[in-house]
């Protein structure tokens, strides 16, 4: 099944956005899952690809669990395909693992990757990639990533007009307290070899992690601006000219506070950054969607949730028809899939 025949199906059943001036509702299309064999979910990962949208997230008995595994959705036009899981912990001794933070990335060619961490915990984890040629039905084996490459952390890599593949990451160390680091890896050949950066920050001063990249000039270029989570209780922001080999020191962004919790963002086709966030210093409730036409300047133009509960750890992708795809953790149950048109989001 075509993308456009997945967009004419979503189309078939959400109702037109009702914009007025109390407030934007967005499409909310359903949960990916209704039911799981597993009780707690989190850190869900959305991707278009050439035959539909695929999502994946962790799931088991609880965060940092052994029998977390990172399980997969492909969206049909009847619904959300039975979850199955897709990848675990479990090592050549038969000692298992949880599994943490899947990240999808389909690169403009080649196949659909799926990266993920496997650890006891998030300062002694590593990084994995699986890779699929058939749209997330089926799976390579697993790829255990270079020692000193962790790949993307939380939020999805971008691709350059010279076909390298950037991906947004971090570091916490084992040390008390932890050192936050943000760092970034690029390939130029697919995903088969990676280089790092030096971190960019001490991680005490400024305490950062699961950075997300955007692009700062409309149709792309080396102009670089990333944005993500700190213990500073605003997002971070670092900018780069050279297309990700080198930024500059992070900053904090006034008009985004950040509760210590997981933000992702991307740049709209009309050249717009949209960032989905928790608005808060405390919490994971609300979730909300910002806008900036310059990177620094943000206004919150959209509430996703506003109900006791956590709603977080989002991602966030436009898609080939122009709509923005956001998943999100629902009450560490379910993972939520909310669609936005986004010309309606104006203030």
């Amino acid at each position: 099944m075509t993308t456009r025949r997945v967009a004419l199906a979503f189309a078939a059943v959400l109702t037109v956005m009702d914009v007025t001036a109390r407030a934007l509702e967005p499409k909310i299309v359903e949960f990916v899952f209704e039911s799981a064999p597993f009780a707690s979910a989190h850190a869900s990962t959305i991707a278009e690809t050439s035959d539909g949208f695929v999502a994946a997230w962790f799931g088991g008995t609880r965060e940092g669990a052994n029998d977390v595994g990172i399980w997969l959705s492909r969206r049909e036009n009847t619904g959300w395909t039975t979850s199955v899981e897709v990848a675990n912990g479990v090592q050549d001794d038969g000692k298992r693992y949880p599994t943490w933070n899947p990240v999808l990335f389909q690169p403009r060619s080649g196949p659909l990757m799926l990266f993920y961490k496997v650890g006891p915990s998030p300062e002694s984890w590593w990084g994995m990639l699986r890779t699929s040629t058939d749209a997330g039905r089926t799976w390579s084996e697993p790829r255990r990533l270079p020692d000193g490459i962790l790949g993307p952390i939380k939020n999805k890599p971008v691709q350059l007009a010279d076909g390298t593949i950037l991906s947004p990451t971090s570091s916490e160390s084992e040390s008390e307290p932890s050192r936050w680091r943000v760092h970034f890896e690029r390939s130029s050949d697919g995903g088969k070899t990676w280089t790092a950066t030096q971190p960019l920050n001490d991680g005490l001063t400024m305490a950062a992690i699961q950075p997300s990249i955007l692009f700062r000039e409309k149709f792309g270029g080396d102009r670089l601006l990333a944005v993500g989570r700190t213990r500073q209780s605003k997002v971070f922001a670092t900018t780069s000219d050279d297309g990700g080999k080198s930024w500059s020191a992070l900053s904090l962004l006034d008009d985004l506070p950040n509760p210590n919790a997981g933000t992702d963002a991307v740049t709209l086709a009309d050249g717009r950054q949209l960032i989905v966030y928790n608005p808060v210093t405390r919490g994971r409730s609300p979730l909300a969607v910002a806008v900036s036409r310059d990177g620094r300047a943000w206004t919150k133009v959209l509430t996703l949730e506003d109900q006791p509960g956590e709603y977080s750890y989002p991602a966030v992708i436009q898609t080939s028809d122009g709509r923005v795809h956001v998943t999100y953790t629902w009450k560490r149950q379910r993972v939520k899939h909310v669609v936005i048109d986004p010309t309606k989001l104006t203030r």
